[in-house]
């Protein structure tokens, strides 16, 4: 199985001159490739399969969860550890473009957390404080040890670790900061996942913002947004994003064909889409200006390992016992796998019906305004959330019938998620 690799340092020049494969024509009305892919994969696979009536009765839960605990994209900023943006927002606000880097470098290292040291103190975690206006010291493990990570290099260590032209230059940023910036907690067995691998990923994203896009994130959106005119939408800007860097190029091929699966280049796009979500969703969205706006239902949810395990649970999908049985012994699935490929295309398609089950339900209530936000994003978010409320013990899920306890994440090494 084939994946595509990395560019080492000396290859990324020839990065700026590439010319990728074009799948998305320039019209909001475009399709992703991703759900093409998915559908095809999953199957090819033929391994997961996902549950007609797990779909309905999920979604209507999801629907009345999100409506009753009024999730919207705003949620975002309410995580504690999130930078907000400035409202009302300027291209010009210096806080607004250093959230913007911010929010391009956590999607670009956010891979591979899992713990070979899972439900143990020792595991990898790191100690930064409760939240930005809390002192209070938190140990944070799994995906909150990157932010907390790049928050407490921010603020703590006066490291500008989220600037393209620091962590770019191995002059400024040599290896060992990089690996100051991600220590563990006192009393950790472990280092943060694939670390050789973040530097890479690091090196190579920074150079070509640097060299193409004026050193910033805000760089990269003026240029694609003078290429579109004004319009272009968050299904461009996730082409944009694969074409442009090589190492958010999440694809493999299976049965001598190309499956998109986009998992960190479609988080990058939401995560900048919610966290400048204007108080007034009637309002222009800042970073998509043009009559379409976002048009954020283009994009599928991020086939990740988290999200799979609160679809199963959920029983929306299904998984056979040879499956089961690799997940709870804990075992290694090769990224591109049958089964490793099989989980993620079957997230994607699975969340895709339940986004459809949930337009159904809105389209049938009156009172019901704005069923066009009903979004495979907004559905990822808020699962994810719910999936780290379950394994915490924080919330158990009443009226609909679940498993009878959550499956193991399967366990995949891999920058791609």
């Amino acid at each position: 199985m084939t994946q595509v690799a990395i560019l080492p340092s000396s290859a990324t020049e020839d990065v700026l001159s590439e010319k990728p494969e074009i799948w998305i024509e320039d019209d909001s009305g475009s399709s992703n490739p991703v759900v093409e892919s998915a559908e095809f994969a999953y199957e090819k696979t033929n391994l997961v399969h996902i549950n007609d009536e797990g779909v309905r009765m999920a979604a209507k839960h999801i629907h009345d969860k999100i409506r009753i605990e009024s999730y919207s994209p705003r949620t975002w900023r309410s995580h504690p550890l999130h930078i907000c943006p400035v409202e009302p927002h300027s291209p010009t606000e210096p806080l607004n473009k250093a959230v913007l880097d911010w929010i391009f470098l956590i999607s670009a290292l956010n891979f591979s957390f899992w713990s070979e040291r899972d439900g143990h103190p020792d595991r990898y975690g790191v100690l930064w404080q409760e939240s930005w206006v809390s002192s209070k010291s938190k140990v944070y493990t799994g995906y909150w040890t990157l932010v907390a990570s790049l928050n407490r290099a921010l603020q703590d260590d006066a490291i500008p670790i989220t600037d393209p032209t620091f962590y770019s230059s191995e002059t400024l940023c040599p290896d060992a900061l990089i690996e100051h910036v991600f220590r563990p907690a006192e009393g950790c067995s472990e280092t943060i996942p694939l670390l050789a691998q973040r530097i890479a990923v690091m090196r190579e994203v920074g150079f070509i913002l640097c060299h193409g896009f004026g050193g910033s994130f805000q760089g990269f959106l003026d240029e694609f947004q003078r290429q579109h005119n004004g319009e272009g939408t968050a299904l461009q800007l996730v082409q944009k994003v694969t074409d442009t860097f090589p190492s958010f190029r999440d694809e493999v091929y299976f049965e001598d064909r190309k499956v998109c699966l986009w998992k960190r280049a479609q988080i990058l796009v939401a995560e900048a889409w919610a966290a400048f979500y204007p108080a007034d969703p009637t309002t222009a969205h800042p970073l998509f200006p043009g009559p379409s706006g976002p048009a954020i239902h283009q994009l599928t949810m991020f086939a990740d390992y988290r999200v799979p395990q609160i679809l199963h649970h959920l029983q929306i999908l299904s998984y056979p016992p040879s499956l089961l049985q690799l997940l709870r012994a804990g075992t290694m699935l090769p990224p591109g796998s049958q089964e490793e490929l099989s989980l993620r295309a079957a997230s994607i398609v699975a969340v895709e019906r339940v986004r459809a089950e949930m337009l159904t339900l809105q389209a049938q209530k009156e009172s019901d305004a704005g069923g066009s936000a009903v979004s495979s994003v907004l559905i990822d978010f808020y699962l994810w959330d719910l999936a780290k409320r379950v394994e915490r013990g924080e919330e158990r899920i009443e009226g609909i019938k679940t498993t009878e306890d959550m499956v193991p994440t399967h366990r995949t090494r891999s920058i791609w998620y």
